[in-house]
């Protein structure tokens, strides 16, 4: 099964514009000076290529990719690269951006990139896949490199396509280049732990967030619009700490259950059945369009762009919000959660865990040396919960929300990063 990451879709909001007027926000009461500011609000590098690919019957078809360097202000770019027939400029470019947001959040050495193709996997032998990659891979061989730019999966794709990925990029080297990609395979360099880091690390900023409010979780709530890779992880680990799910979502529908959804069974169901809850019987069917505005006091959207917006957003009835995905909480709804006191642990904190771990991995291809998972998920969850108190601290000392605060954090370490290497 590909692994799939959550990332923004296309809608009616404009993702760079988004990200561009929270980072709008936080660069005013920082109070970034001009310079740092024009070099922070556009990327680096854009970089769009034309893939031919010739297909099982023979025809050629051409692809167009994308890769988004945002900055490499902190080190080298890292970001996955997604396939999907929705993949459009902005929302790479908003993506980028929000991984130069999320390792500067969690204090490691990396930028923000982001890539994607025009495609749709789904409609392409494995074969047709592979090509596709390789060619793509060839195409960004000078732009890729472990020192330079560090690619990941994201929607679409996975450790096959890492796998891909890392051999061609090989082969134009003359010699094995393990940490150029990161979410490999085990026996390719790959790191324990990685498939269910984002997960974690969503899990992680629950918990710290429900001691800030006093919450036990042994007697909350949760629903997690989402259960894919991020959300199926995300519950299974709520639930191992006492969290009841009551409602949980994919694309095949809305479950619920008063008395709790048991995870291990959903997990399990849906692994057998493609991937999906179809015709799952623990649950009974919902309204997909109810599931976040469900009684429960914990909601964890980890699937697309976009789900809390200016419609749904007075409807909201937890106490927190955890964003597993990428943007899920439009720009329009930001101030009436703020107006209603719902703590939201934004994106750029909440889903972090993943570039995590894979900087872990990055960091044991250029030692040759692997950790075990215990090592693997204790230090994720120390850099997590470090993390959170940073950005904790951040919306207390300028009184703002922790979406800003850690907008404020990440702005604020790339700037005196950018100011110690002496700008331009």
């Amino acid at each position: 099964m590909l692994y799939k990451e959550p990332a923004p879709i296309k809608d009616r909001e404009n993702p760079f514009e988004s990200m561009m007027s929270r980072f709008n926000v936080a660069a005013e009461i920082l109070g970034l000076d001009e310079e740092i500011y024009n070099v922070l609000k556009s990327p680096t590098r854009q970089v769009i290529v034309n893939v031919p690919v010739t297909m099982d019957d023979g025809k050629v078809r051409v692809f167009e990719g994308y890769r988004v360097i945002h900055s490499t202000i902190l080190g080298p770019s890292k970001g996955g690269i997604r396939y999907a027939p929705d993949v459009f400029l902005d929302e790479v470019k908003a993506l980028a951006a929000w991984m130069t947001w999320k390792c500067a959040v969690v204090d490691i050495p990396y930028g923000g990139a982001k890539g994607g193709i025009i495609c749709d996997p789904f409609t392409m032998s494995a074969g047709e896949i592979e090509r596709l990659t390789r060619a793509y891979t060839a195409a960004l061989a000078d732009t890729f490199g472990p020192d330079q730019d560090i690619p990941a999966p994201d929607m679409g794709t996975g450790p096959r396509e890492m796998a891909w990925l890392m051999d061609e990029y090989s082969k134009t080297k003359g010699s094995t280049v393990h940490a150029v990609v990161t979410g490999k395979p085990l026996v390719l360099g790959g790191s324990l732990g990685r498939v269910e880091a984002t997960g974690r690390g969503v899990m992680v900023s629950a918990m710290a967030a429900m001691d800030k409010l006093g919450m036990d979780p042994a007697k909350s709530t949760a629903a997690i619009q989402g259960f894919g890779n991020v959300g199926a992880w995300a519950a299974k680990l709520m639930a191992e700490r006492g969290v009841k799910i009551l409602g949980v979502s994919d694309v095949s529908g809305a479950y619920w259950n008063d008395n709790g959804i048991n995870i291990e069974d959903a997990i399990e169901y849906k692994n057998a059945h493609n991937g999906r809850l179809e015709g799952y019987k623990g649950a009974e069917m919902m309204d997909p369009d109810e599931l976040l505005t469900s009684k429960v006091d914990v909601i964890v959207p980890a699937a697309v762009e976009d789900v809390i917006t200016i419609k749904n957003v007075e409807k909201i009835q937890a106490r927190l919000i955890v964003e597993g995905a990428n943007g899920p909480t439009s720009y329009k709804a930001d101030n009436i959660i703020n107006e209603k006191g719902i703590m939201v642990v934004p994106d750029i904190l909440a889903n972090s865990g993943g570039v995590t771990v894979s900087y872990f991995e990055w960091v044991q291809n250029r030692m040759g040396f692997k950790w075990t998972l215990d090592r693997v998920n204790e230090r994720a969850e120390r850099i997590m919960n470090e993390s959170f108190e940073r950005v904790y601290s951040a919306s207390q000392k300028y009184n703002v929300p922790m979406r800003i605060a850690a907008y404020i954090v990440a702005i604020d370490k790339v700037a005196m990063t950018y100011k110690y290497r002496g700008g331009f």
